[in-house]
């Protein structure tokens, strides 16, 4: 907001205005951040905070970064190797150490090449394809690592302040209670013991409430260490307890959890390096060329080729062929384990959010019911000369604790389907790391 003024100013009232401008653009500032303070964090907006500004992903994608540059250079020839030498130099007689007097002495310059064979070089160039696979699985599991903490750190808080809001409830109506009794202990209707018990069960909600305090100033700054800024409050809507991961098939998993997807990459990996040991079989040729300069007769030049000599391929080519076959088998056994492990898992947390559910349907259309209708019975006795205050205390007690218990049980369900939901990346954050280079 900007503010255009355009008027002359006498001396002896310019710092008067100036003062009422500068009150004026404080508290429009103050109450735009009071504002911005006060407004509750949803889930969505906690989890794109913690995306934007954790450090975890950007290290991963600095390691994909880091394998794409390695796969650039994976099918190129080595570099060429530049050779320069004297050869012929005499060590004795009239002419040692002379390199310009005797005629066998030669200067030579020259340049080798190490060969590497084109199918070579594309094996190596798919290892490092596959390497680049590996580290976005890595990338995912970051991805996943961080919404599912950041959706169960929301959670708790969320369920916190419910249960905070309930115990300060209970405080306030303990005091109102005790005030009841004490003023029924001065008409004579209560007891010496009475108040006494009022009164203890007042400390007893007041360190109550002490605690939930505690506990929500600890879940919230569990929640700024990925949102990286305090959070005073979190927006009071219950997540829909509805996951769709338990329908996905093994092949929308194997793109979108990072579990299914690493063991799969871990697979591609080790057949690739099966596939470049397997070329490595044959051995790289060098071809060499150089120039010889001779003081006094001719100059020469030589070429020549190297050929290493596999003179035991079984104890050494072959055994790393048999290696990397070896570590192939143990991917794709892990790969096995994983799924079965994982789907077992999804299965589990699935079954455990269903009955969390049923039984908050349950409670909700049972238990809070007929606590209402315990507090209605035990007050019109008391009204009608029939009941006491302490049986409207307990039954008011008692549906504050059966709220408390539902408010307790739908934190471990919101939590289930936070570990449920969030540990499978949604496709666009999948796709995002997984960009060409």
């Amino acid at each position: 907001m900007f503010l255009l003024i355009k008027a002359r100013l006498r001396p002896s009232h310019q710092s008067r205005v100036l003062h009422h401008i500068g009150v004026l653009i404080a508290l429009l500032v103050g109450t735009t951040m009071s504002h911005a303070q006060i407004r509750a964090m949803t889930l969505d907006e906690a989890l794109q905070l913690s995306l934007q500004r954790s450090s975890l992903p950007k290290a991963a994608e600095a390691s994909i970064l880091a394998s794409r540059e390695a796969a650039a250079k994976a099918g190129q020839l080595p570099d060429p190797m530049l050779k320069v030498g004297i050869d012929n130099v005499p060590v004795n007689g009239d002419e040692r150490w002379s390199t310009t007097r005797d005629f066998m002495t030669m200067r030579r310059v020259g340049i080798e090449q190490q060969w590497v064979s084109a199918d070579k070089r594309a094996a190596r160039s798919e290892r490092a394809q596959r390497a680049i696979e590996v580290e976005e699985g890595n990338y995912l599991a970051e991805i996943a690592k961080i919404r599912e903490a950041t959706a169960k750190a929301w959670v708790n808080v969320l369920y916190i302040q419910r249960t905070l809001a309930l115990v300060k409830e209970v405080e306030q109506q303990t005091a109102e209670d005790l005030s009841a009794m004490q003023a029924s202990h001065r008409g004579a209707k209560a007891t010496a013991s009475d108040v006494v018990q009022a009164e203890l069960a007042l400390s007893q909600a007041k360190e109550t409430t002490r605690k939930a305090e505690q506990e929500l100033r600890n879940a919230r700054t569990a929640l700024a260490r990925w949102t990286t800024m305090p959070v005073e409050a979190v927006a009071d809507e219950t997540p829909s307890l509805v996951s769709h991961v338990p329908d996905l098939p093994l092949q929308e998993l194997e793109k979108y959890h990072p579990v299914v997807f690493a063991a799969r990459r871990a697979i591609t990996l080790a057949d690739a390096e099966t596939t470049v040991a397997t070329k490595e079989r044959r051995p790289d040729w060098s071809i060499e060329a150089g120039f010889s300069k001779r003081p006094q007769f001719s100059n020469m030049v030589s070429v020549g080729i190297s050929i290493p000599l596999a003179v035991n391929p079984s104890e050494r080519q072959d055994r790393d062929i048999a290696e990397r076959s070896a570590m192939g088998t143990r991917a794709r056994l892990q790969y096995e384990d994983a799924v079965r492990e994982l789907q077992s898992e999804i299965q589990t947390q699935a079954a455990t959010l269903t009955s969390l559910k049923e039984r908050l349907s349950l409670l909700k259309a049972e238990l809070l019911p007929a606590a209402h209708q315990q507090v209605d019975l035990a007050t019109a006795a008391y009204r009608a000369g029939t009941g006491s205050l302490n049986a409207i205390f307990s039954a008011r007690k008692m549906l504050l604790e059966q709220k408390l218990q539902i408010t307790e049980l739908e934190k471990d369900a919101a939590l289930t389907w936070a570990t449920l939901e969030h540990h499978v990346v949604p496709h666009e954050l999948a796709s995002a790391g997984r960009t060409a280079p």
